[in-house]
This record gives C-alpha cells, structure tokens and sequence, in this order.
C-alpha cells in the first residue's frame, strides 16, 4: 500500500474542537479555569496534537490557531511586568480565560435545551437503542468525547513495549477490514466496554487499527460511547 493511502481519520462535526481539549485538559488536572498554568496546559495541548499526527488523525485549523495562542500567551507570561503600563495590568490568561467561560456557557445552555423533553418524547415509543436505557439509568452514565478515549486508549498503549514500531500503511493493518469485523461483533453483542475491543495478544499495530477503526465507526454513528459515574468504565452501544 503507497504511503499516501495510509488511512487518516479526520475530526470534523462528530469529534470535539480546541476548546474542548482545553477543558478536558483543565479538568484533568484539576486546577481553576481563571488561574490556568498556562506553561503545563500549553505543553499537554501540543502533546496531544503530536500524538494525534502520529496516529493519522487529522484535525481543524482550529487546533493550531488554539496552539499558537496558549504559545503566545505563555510567551507573555513570563515578560517582565513594568508598573504603570496599563497594557501590562491584565492577565494574559484572559485572552484565554474569557472565551473558554463563553464557551461554557453556551455548551451548557445548549445541554440544557437537549435535555427537555420534546413534543412526542414520552408518547412515542422510544429508541430501545438509547444509551441511557442500555445503562439503566441516565444518571449512571455520562457521555463522553474524544479526549476521554484517547487517554483510555493511551493507558492501553502503555502496556504495549515501546519497542514495537508500527507501518501505518502496512497491508496488513486495514481499518476498513477492522471496522467491519466490529460490525459483526456489535451486531451479536451490542453493546462492549472499551477494553473488551483489544484483544490481550493483539500488537501495536492492531491496536492502533482497532481504536482508528472505533473513531471512524463513531463517525459513522454506528456506536455511541458512554461511562458508567460509579466504575469509570467505558462501553461502546451498537447503533448501526
């Protein structure tokens, strides 16, 4: 297989945005949105957008624009400050500050409004598919995005020698082959935790094909992802 036909999952309407890797970043590790490290939340942000080149994905202008802002902004922090200069008196932070609260709060309103009930919710007959019914409750599940995965799926590759390089564009690494045989797997069992997806012997590289294989198929709304609130536990919901 020519290198230009290596498979690339591209993160478009599904999959999250810069602002979302930057509140995934400041949850998790825990610190105030208006007091944000800027050094180490600018660091982890330009990891992540390494990894995700090195496993083909690629992503929106949006993210490099997010990048050289946090770079920016983290150039300006370490400036010294002279007294009296009313440019200097703010925080830089603020310009990342301000439109993140924005953000939020229009995520959350628009939250707000997907949760009501609708004219004909509750007359007629719902989606037995629903993730939440899958669950048993809404409220032990909690929906989850790419970020969420994507450290899931880090935690996997740590367990996975170092040593072991992978050829994306390899014949035989085929994430449309990949996809279907999940199908298949979907369609008997309907529902699987993340980890139950990669197979205890499985290399590097299939890894890799199987996770590229769970963003595209998520692209496809042929699955939905969610988390169980008590256990952490990630479950894929056949939807196809």
């Amino acid at each position: 297989m020519a290198s230009d036909d290596a498979y690339q999952i591209v993160l478009t309407d599904i999959f999250e945005g810069p602002m979302d890797l930057l509140v995934h970043l400041i949850k998790k590790n825990e610190v105030d949105i208006y007091d944000i490290p800027i050094a180490l939340i600018t660091e982890q942000f330009l990891e992540y957008l390494e990894w995700m080149k090195s496993m083909n994905i690629d992503f929106a202008g949006d993210f490099i624009v997010m990048a050289s802002t946090l770079t920016q902004v983290k150039s300006r922090m370490l400036l010294p400050i002279h007294d009296g200069d009313p440019q200097e008196e703010e925080d830089p932070r603020q310009e990342i500050t301000r439109p993140l609260v924005e953000y939020l709060q229009i995520k959350s309103a628009a939250e707000d409004l997907a949760a009501r009930q609708f004219l004909g919710e509750d007359i007629f007959v719902r989606n037995p598919g629903k993730v939440g019914e899958l669950f048993g409750t809404e409220d032990d599940m909690i929906k989850i995005g790419l970020f969420e995965l994507i450290d899931a799926f880090q935690k996997i590759l740590e367990k996975i020698s170092p040593d072991h390089l992978v050829d994306l564009t390899a014949d035989s690494l085929s994430v449309k082959e990949r996809i279907s045989e999940l199908v298949d797997i979907f369609e008997k069992q309907k529902s699987l935790t993340f980890n139950e997806l990669f197979a205890a012997d499985s290399n590097k590289g299939e890894v890799i094909v199987t996770f590229l294989a769970i963003l595209e198929m998520v692209k496809l709304s042929l699955v939905q992802i969610a988390q169980q609130v008590q256990t952490g536990i990630i479950r894929l919901f056949y939807s196809g």
